[in-house]
């Protein structure tokens, strides 16, 4: 399964924009207002849990500074990976998009494709204000 948030644009440099999203403890920033848990783990993981679904771990898994940032699921029975990609603008302004790719059975896909794309739309629309 893949879903793609919606591009935005944040008025800030790829480089700004990579490190803020490098810091795993800026991802607390951006959650929804429904989280009832959020964790760092270490410097390259954290753990977070929205109400009424179970906790996720995610940690850094692969970074091309400053336009890729790759979270993958530490841990737990289902696979799947969270990338940003960030584009630069110009000097001072990065688009950024969201990728989410996991491997699930076709009810699993049903059932989590509307809260998972519901978050990423979150995450991505919380960062022009955020960062």
């Amino acid at each position: 399964m893949n879903l793609e948030s919606p591009k935005v644009n944040i008025g800030k440099s790829p480089q700004d924009v990579y490190a803020f999203l490098s810091d795993v403890k800026n991802f607390e920033s951006l959650m929804p207002e429904n989280i009832s848990k959020f964790e760092v783990l270490d410097n390259d993981s954290f753990v977070f849990a929205i109400k009424g679904m179970p906790e996720i771990t995610l940690k850094k898994k692969e970074v091309i500074p400053p336009n890729k940032i790759v979270l993958g699921a530490a841990g737990g029975k289902i696979d799947f990976s969270l990338t940003a990609h960030i584009e630069r603008v110009s000097e001072a302004s990065s688009d950024v998009q969201l990728l989410f790719n996991g491997d699930f059975n076709p009810m699993m896909s049903m059932m989590i494709k509307g809260p998972i794309g519901k978050f990423i739309e979150t995450l991505v629309s919380n960062m022009p204000n955020t960062i």
